[in-house]
């Protein structure tokens, strides 16, 4: 029933562009809610084999190419589609207010998870492709008819770098069929693929893939995205579309090319470390929250590079973690910064935001923000603890020394969280400070939230539901050392 995901959410776009504009948001509800629904059963059923990529859907589509409409399953992809299903409510609920063209919104919205949906179950490359590829056109017309702050340029900016990517893994895929004359993921995995190729065609399908991932230097699409989407874009991106370019990197460019992968891994963690590091001294300095935020998942993306170049189980187990944590707490951040505040402030500015009394006026901001910026900063009993000490620990039998320049990040991810979070509810005197009657939050909001702090909550108390899935799938992967 997993692939009903994908069908779900497509036919729910059709369903809020053509039915009245009164039923968009609640078709929108019902469409997410439902996706979330088969997501948890297919999660913890027993019907999949997690470390084996299992077919369940297999139609021809272009014979003469060897294209197959072919959908697979693993653990990789059930993490995956669990958090893209998490993610996607949550930013239906926290859109529950939004007039503007109000079908077209939730009809972009629910392209962009359906298109998701689909990379994480593809198992035909170029089927991969044409999903990977669709998601770039509706998240385009999010940002730009939606948006704020610059959001033509933001748009465009990051649809430009989406389309550099795919342009390079366009090529690798050309490189794959050319020498491998099939499409299949499950057989171009055990392909012997010249040395040759591997050597230069790994770097040019791996970084088209990483572009979307927000590597260092090719990361500068990220903050300001971000920063130009309206809440559930924001949310989207930084909970699901980044996420696409990291899974294609582990299952395309590193289980098809694990040779090419070895001779290349070390440039990786380098440039992986140096996001990590460089993102969190930047975010250090932004007074625009969505900033901070936005330059914060570059940095947090960093550490699934770091994992994934690990080559050893434990490592990439933690970067599949850290797909999976980031994409909740990210979400959770912008959702806080995008709507519970921006809404009833009309301000992203630190310093604007220091002298207005919002624990006082917002005490359920305050909590879900501090509970947001904990999980953050990895603090123990949340999932980005979980994930990143497993990456950290899978980092040290490879490179110990990136371990150590990592702590600088580190560190850096603590001061600019604890900055914005001291500036933007801890700053005012609420003894002496004068009533600001605001808004209170809305139960969908209230909801939403909730959602994502139970998620990175439950996680970081019992990591164990998601490894027992991820481990079997990694061990699986052909690369490992």
């Amino acid at each position: 029933m997993i692939a009903w995901t994908i069908y779900l959410s497509f036919a729910g776009a059709l369903l809020v562009l053509f039915l009245p504009r009164a039923w968009s948001r609640s078709i929108a509800l019902a469409t997410t809610l439902v996706d979330l629904i088969i997501s948890l059963a297919a999660f913890f059923g027993r019907s999949v084999d997690p470390a084996h990529f299992h077919t369940i859907v297999r139609v021809p589509w272009v014979p003469a190419l060897g294209m197959n409409y072919h959908l697979a399953v693993d653990g990789i992809s059930l993490t995956l589609v669990l958090v893209t299903a998490i993610t996607a409510l949550s930013a239906v609920l926290f859109s529950w207010d939004v007039d503007l063209r109000q079908n077209e919104f939730f009809f972009w919205l629910l392209l962009v998870v359906g298109g998701s949906f689909g990379v994480f179950l593809a198992a035909d490359l170029f089927l991969f492709f044409v999903f990977y590829e669709f998601v770039i056109v509706p998240k385009y017309f999010l940002i730009a008819i939606f948006g704020s702050t610059n959001k033509e340029y933001g748009a465009m900016k990051l649809t430009l770098y989406s389309f550099f990517g795919g342009a390079l893994v366009f090529i690798g895929i050309l490189a794959v069929y050319a020498s491998a004359n099939s499409l299949d993921l499950n057989q171009l995995a055990q392909f012997s693929f010249p040395l040759q190729l591997q050597a230069w065609a790994f770097p040019v399908l791996f970084l088209g893939f990483a572009v979307l991932a927000g590597i260092w230097p090719l990361h500068t699409w990220a903050p300001t995205g971000h920063v130009a989407a309206p809440t559930a874009g924001s949310m989207l991106l930084a909970g699901i579309v980044m996420k696409l370019g990291a899974y294609g990197a582990l299952r395309v460019a590193m289980n098809i090319f694990p040779q090419g992968f070895l001779m290349w891994r070390n440039w990786i963690a380098v440039f992986a470390v140096i996001g990590i590091v460089y993102a969190a001294a930047v975010a250090l300095r932004q007074r625009d929250l969505k900033f901070i935020i936005g330059y914060s998942s570059v940095s947090h993306m960093g550490f699934v590079l770091l994992g994934l170049a690990t080559a050893n189980a434990l490592g990439v187990s933690g970067a599949v973690l850290q797909m999976f944590s980031h994409g909740v707490i990210g979400a959770l951040l912008f959702a806080i910064a995008g709507t519970m505040l921006y809404r009833r402030t009309h301000t992203r500015d630190l310093d604007q935001l220091s002298i207005l009394p919002l624990r006082r006026a917002l005490p359920f901001a305050a909590l879900a923000f501090t509970i947001a910026s904990a999980a953050s900063m990895g603090i123990p009993g949340f999932s980005g603890f979980a994930a990143e000490i497993t990456i950290l620990i899978g980092a040290w039998k490879s490179f110990p020394l990136a371990v150590w320049i990592t702590g600088i990040g580190m560190v850096l991810v603590a001061a600019f969280t604890l900055r914005a979070l001291k500036r933007t509810f801890f700053d005012v005197d609420l003894a002496s400070a004068s009533a600001t009657p605001m808004e209170p939050i809305t139960l969908p909001e209230k909801i939403g939230a909730s959602l994502l702090m139970f998620t990175t909550l439950a996680v970081g108390l019992f990591p164990k539901l998601l490894f027992d899935r991820i481990g079997p799938a990694v061990q699986a992967m052909r690369f490992l050392q």
